[in-house]
Parts: C-alpha cells; structure tokens; sequence
C-alpha cells in the first residue's frame, strides 16, 4: 500500500500546511461483461449483494451479484424487465427488504425482494421521464422510507410504504434542481442528501425533511476533477461521504473536510461509477467493501474494494455494526390518521386542537382524504386516484395530455448508440426514397441507409457521426450531386458523403473537413440561401457556438471543400443539438436541450445578437430536454410544421412553421403490438416530410430516434432502431391540407 502525503490547505501569510494521505486500493474482485453504471448493496441475512444496472446489454434489467469471501464475485440472477440505469434497496417495507428499480422502456417501478429477488406485486407508479439518479432514505424520527428519484433539472421524492398487504409509492412534491444529477447518496446521521451532475465537480446538498416544501439546495463543495459517483459510510460519530472521479475516490467528512484519498489499481485506464457501500464484516472485507461500476482495459462490469485499506490508513474508525432495518427508538408519526395518512401532520406545540395537514401531491381535503389529477387528466381520462390517471384511447403520456400513436414499422437493429435520422427523397420514384440514420458510439460507427420497410441497404463508417442531413442538387463541377452531411464526433470533422440515384452512399473527395482547433462537434444541419444560392453547413459544440460554413466545389482539385464564414453562441448558452433551416423564410432553428427552441436568421450577414424564442421549458408544452428538430414543408412558406422531440417525456410537439409558431399538440409514439413493434423511449433525434412516399405513407413520414430498443420476445437489444410513423396518423384531416404531398426538394 502506498501512503502519500498532499498538500490539503495552504493559508496565505501563515506557516500552517495541512495535508492529506493518497492510498493505493486495489480493485480486490472483479466480474465483467456488463455495461453499467449504478450499484447498490442489499443486507441480506444470508449474505451480502451487489445489485448493478445493466444498461447495454441484449436483456438489459439488473444483475444480483453474490459477495464471497473469495476474490470471485458470483452473478446470483439476472432480471430483464428492460435496458435499466437505476437500483436501490429499502428495508422493512412490509416486513420484507425491497430492490427498488426503474426501467428506461416504460418508466415504471418494479420491486424485487432482496433475498429472492422476486418480483412483488406488479409495476407501479409510472414515472414518465428520462431518470439519471435514485436515493433511498429513512426517516430518523418516524422510520418512514422515502425515495427521491432524479432527473431533467427536477428531482421527485416519492413515499414507499406497504399498504393493505402490497407494496406502494407515492408522490410526496416535485421540485426543481441546479443540474441533472447523475449520482446521489444520503447521510442519516447528517439527516441530508448529497447529488452531482454529469462533468461537474460540484456537490449539492438539501436536508432530508418530512414536508411538502420544496428542500433550499446548496453547493455543499467541488471535488479535485468531475465527479463520477457519490456514496455515504454511516460513522459511529458522523458520517463520510465517499466522492468518485474517474479513478480515484476523495473521502470527506460532514463539513467536506478533506480526510484522504484513494486511487484505484490492478487494471490500466480504470473509470468507476455508481458508488456504494457495505459496512458489515465478511471473511475477505473485514471493514466491509466499496462496490462500483468498472470500465477499463480488462472490459465493463463491477468491482469491489477493501474499506480495509481506507480506513486503515486514513486512521478511521470504522462501524461494522451499521444495520439499515433499525428504527427509532421513538419513532413520531408524521403520517397520522388525522390526515388519512395521505399528509404530514403538522402539530403545534401550544394547542391540542387537531394536526394541520400538509398533503402529499395529488391528495386534497382538510385531512387529505380526497384525491385529484393534474390538469384534470387533460379533459381525455379518468382520475382514479392521486395524479393518476385511466386515459382515452388514443391518448397517454403526462396526464393524458400526449396523442398516442403507433409505428409502422421500424428499421432493422443496427450500431451501437443512435442518435438523428434524415430522409433522402428518391429522384426515380419516391417509394424507392431511403431513410439514413447514425451511430455515434465507437460500435458501429458510421451511417446506415434503410428503405421504407426499415429493411437495412447499407452501412457504411464514418467518425461517429451525430446528426445526418440530406443536401440536394448541390453543384459540383458540371454535374449537380445529392449528399448527406453529419458532424463526426470522433475527429470533429464535418463528413460529407455523396447520395447515389439509388440511395446508397459513398466517399467523395473533400469529404471530411475541418472545423476549427479546440473544438468538439455536436449537433449540425444544412441550409441552402434562396438569395445567393449558396449551400452552408452548421456545426455547433455543446457549449453553443455555431460555426457556419460555406461548401463549395473546387474545380482544380474536384473536391468540396469549406470556409467558415460566420461563428456565434445560439440560445442562452445552455447546451445544444438538434438544428434544421427554414429555407423559405431564411432561418435556422436550434434546440437548447434544457431550455427552449429558439429562431434565427440564416444568412452569414443576419444578425444573431438576440434569437427568437418559440418555445419554452415549463411553458405548460415544452419539456426537457430538446432535442431533435426537424421542418415539415407546406404549400406556401407559411404553410408546414415544425417538430420538436423532447426526451424527458418521450414526447414531440409540433409547432406552426408560420411567425409566432403557435403550439398544434403534443404525440408520443406507443407500442404496436399487432405488428411486434416496441414503443419509443426517451427519443433523440427525428426526421419528417410531407410529401407523399407511396401507399404505406401518402401524407408523408416521421422517423424517430428509439433509445430502448425491446426486443419481440424479451429484452433491449444491444443495437438501436428508428421507428417510422405515417405522418397521417398524427396529423389530423384539417392539418394536412396545408401540406404538399408533391413537394420535391429538387424543385
């Protein structure tokens, strides 16, 4: 074991340097082949479990895991109720301990008995949403178990209880926070939560409370680098809250003291996520083990370390008699019957007159006896108990409020990590048109091209391409060509490839090109000028500058080749993707993924100095985060839609093309069963146009980006789908007549 001593503390103008010890800790066991990020450990009687998250694999779910006195960790069982990121346990919830877990396909709860890892009861409280992080905390004064469960800037804490022999999860208050935070640990003795985003070495901090009110979150400190996972040691004095970045682990003390740290060994290129503890005693953990999610040379899994060789020469007091199960002493009721146990009972001290209510959401009354729905199940449902509703056929999501429709057919499983799609209309026939698609991930990287069956023509490699436009007509030396413009990720390059008559693609000279130094590409989109006819390029990283570029072709050299002609930050500086041009009326129009949609003009000259906002988060239509954007063409410039995917709810809204843009409605895209076909899930990118493609799509099409791609028979498949969508399924009669079906981009 290896002991450094750092420099913690220096106090200018004083000869005081405190410093801290770096520990060398050997990953001690070690399983692998799963793709994870998040662990839990469950106390079971018969010995302790590692509980991870399988988020890549073909059947997804999560994985219990045996912790041995030997150096071999044991897979005990594998559950598959879809691709899943988040675990935790709770303890004594109807005398049983519980894995509480939900999963991306469906956002529904399941729970598993911690000793069987059964099932009990059947999926509850769907929580729509793309979920990052989930805590489990106990109250120290009534012993009620709460969960609070993290997402798009907005965290819900849920109350899990048994009732009447089953086991239910209620919502107690939604609020908001500073990041999505993608870790989480609660400290019992500090009686507070802990949480940090994804590339951010901030903690934040609220107390644990029995209330309705909203927690005050605060930065609780910055760690040396990003962090990767948080975890809390319950002390015999205070507790320590263990903070992972990358390959290291800082330990800090309740007042972020910094105690010591701990690197990782046995392996090269060592990342760790998804921190827990145990703090009881095994043969081979006398002082229990830490338990994380792994990726490094040897491969992706879990492993765990010794707290052994922490606490031993960081010279800390360890308590291996910790017992999640244990109670209050005096446990003080906060749920009473007075408010149907449906509210915290708020007493004065003063007065024996009966408790004031605070209700938990979606219950109303004096004493919280009567429930209700948010926005009244949006006028196409039932509310048949707290915030939930029995919704119409033909309509589902977030109360009700989302148009359901059911896809058509999907594309053939392809790459690793999709993202954005185009459309390329054939010039011989448009049944014939082709859908193009991307893997940005280093498995499969590059750009497929489908038909309108979903049936895969082609694949073809590419620098982990993220989003894919068609350009049409575009003029190079005495021909004109069709191409399709992605920005690749892997060596930020603009990728262009050129369009066959018969949809397939090919490499072309010019090809790839530069963007700029020190820049990371993101999101992109294409944009012809009706007034020059110039073709430009946009090209924007996740700190939102744009880059536009003019393409061209170069007669000498019979190339493309480009140059930057204008750069400027898009939208209010958050992060951003999703782009498409309105090349009718000038514009182009961005995605600020945790924000808005915005408008601006697309000439090199126009001025950009302030965007038009046409949408916004949390304007009662707008959810987080947006993400693709794409133009649905009309008769006229005024005419069309423009469409907005938003993956937090797994949702697109459509928007009038035409100034203000005023809001049409909301869909989300359901499973087809008839036809074997899953539903979409926490959606990226999407494509559409209007114009007619044949018998199968006569208004048009929409393909969109599925994140969860289920498999027929059971499971997420480890490769991604799009899912297509007639556009006359979605559109109503009335909407449709300002459409085109013989637009044609060429024209």
């Amino acid at each position: 074991m290896r002991v450094t001593q750092l420099p913690a503390l220096l106090c200018v103008g004083q000869a005081f340097v405190s410093t801290v010890a770096s520990l060398d800790l050997p990953i001690t066991s070690r399983i692998d082949g799963i793709e994870s990020d998040f662990t839990a450990i469950a106390y079971n009687k018969n010995g302790p479990i590692l509980i991870g998250n399988d988020g890549g694999a073909a059947s997804g779910g999560f994985h219990t895991i045996a912790i041995t006195n030997g150096a071999e960790l044991t897979e005990t069982k594998h559950e598959t109720p879809g691709r899943t990121k988040l675990v935790t346990t709770v303890y004594g919830i109807g005398g049983k301990d519980l894995i509480v877990t939900i999963a991306q396909p469906d956002s529904f709860f399941r729970i598993y008995d911690t000793e069987t890892v059964e099932q009990v009861g059947a999926p509850l409280a769907r929580t729509l949403g793309d979920w990052s992080s989930l805590c489990a905390w106990r109250s120290q004064s009534s012993g009620e178990q709460y969960l609070y469960l993290f997402g798009k800037k907005q965290a819900i804490q849920f109350l899990i209880r048994e009732s009447n022999g089953s086991v239910e999860i209620i919502e107690v208050q939604t609020f908001k926070t500073p990041v999505e935070a993608s870790s989480c640990a609660v400290s019992p003795s500090a009686r507070v939560l802990f949480f940090s985003g994804d590339d951010d070495a901030s903690i934040y901090t609220f107390s644990t409370t029995e209330s309705t009110q909203a927690p005050n979150i605060t930065v609780f400190g910055a760690a040396e680098a990003d962090v990767t996972g948080l975890a809390v040691y319950v002390g015999k004095k205070s507790d320590y809250l263990f903070v992972a970045q990358e390959n290291a682990i800082g330990i800090y003390d309740e007042l972020f003291g910094n105690l010591g740290s701990a690197t990782l060994t046995g392996d090269d290129d060592i990342e760790i996520q998804g921190l827990s503890v145990y703090q009881s005693k095994t043969g081979s953990y006398p002082a229990g083990a830490l338990a994380y999610a792994v990726e490094s040379d040897s491969g992706t899994g879990f492993g765990l370390s010794s707290l052994e060789v922490i606490f031993d020469g960081l010279d800390l007091e360890p308590n291996t008699a910790y017992n999640p199960r244990k109670l209050p002493c005096k446990p003080e009721a906060s749920l009473c019957s007075e408010c149907s146990f449906n509210g915290f009972c708020e007493k004065s001290v003063s007065s024996s007159s009966n408790p004031t209510c605070s209700c938990l959401a979606g219950f109303i009354g004096n004493t919280c006896e009567s429930y209700q729905c948010r926005n009244n199940c949006s006028s196409h449902g039932v509310c048949i108990g707290a915030n939930r509703c029995d919704c119409e056929e033909g309509w589902g999501g977030l109360y009700c409020a989302f148009k359901t429709v059911k896809p058509v057919a999907e594309t053939d499983a392809n790459g690793g990590d999709g993202d954005d799609p185009a459309i390329w209309i054939s010039p011989i026939n448009k049944t014939l048109s082709r859908i193009i698609t991307t893997t940005k991930s280093e498995a499969g990287a590059g750009l497929g091209v489908f038909d309108l069956n979903g049936k895969k023509i082609q694949t073809i490699e590419a620098a982990q391409p993220n989003n894919v436009d068609v350009i049409y007509n575009f003029p190079a030396g005495n021909k004109t060509i069709d191409l399709a413009y992605a920005a690749c990720r892997k060596d930020n390059t603009l990728c262009l490839f050129e369009i066959h008559r018969n949809g397939t693609l090919a490499s072309i000279p010019g090809g790839i090109q530069p963007t700029k130094e020190d820049y990371d590409v993101y999101g992109s989109c294409v944009y012809r000028s009706r007034v020059t006819g110039k073709q430009y390029l946009f090209v924007n990283a996740k700190t939102a500058e744009y880059l536009q570029f003019e393409l061209s072709w170069n007669v000498a050299s019979q190339a493309l080749e480009t140059t930057l002609v204008r750069n400027f930050t898009g939208g209010s500086g958050g992060q951003v993707e999703g782009c498409v041009s309105d090349e009718a009326n000038g514009w182009v129009l961005i995605g600020e993924e945790p924000r808005a949609l915005w408008r601006y003009g697309a000439e090199p000259d126009d001025d950009v100095s302030q965007g038009v906002l046409i949408a916004e988060v949390g304007d009662g239509h707008a959810y987080a985060d947006v993400e693709g954007v794409t133009l649905i063409e009309g008769t006229t410039a005024n005419d069309g839609f423009i469409l907005v995917s938003q993956q937090g709810v797994s949702a697109y809204n459509i928007y009038r093309r035409a100034a203000p843009h005023e809001y049409v409605e909301t869909f989300t895209i359901v499973e087809n069963t008839e036809k074997g076909i899953d539903a979409v899930s926490n959606t990226d990118g999407l494509t559409a146009v209007g114009t007619s493609l044949g018998p199968a799509f006569p208004h048009g099409l929409v393909v969109v980006h599925d994140d969860a791609n289920q498999k027929p028979e059971s499971g997420t498949s480890d490769e991604t789908s799009f899912k297509l969508v007639s556009l006359g399924d979605i559109l109503s009669g009335d909407l449709l007549v300002g459409l085109n079906p013989d637009w044609d981009p060429r024209s």
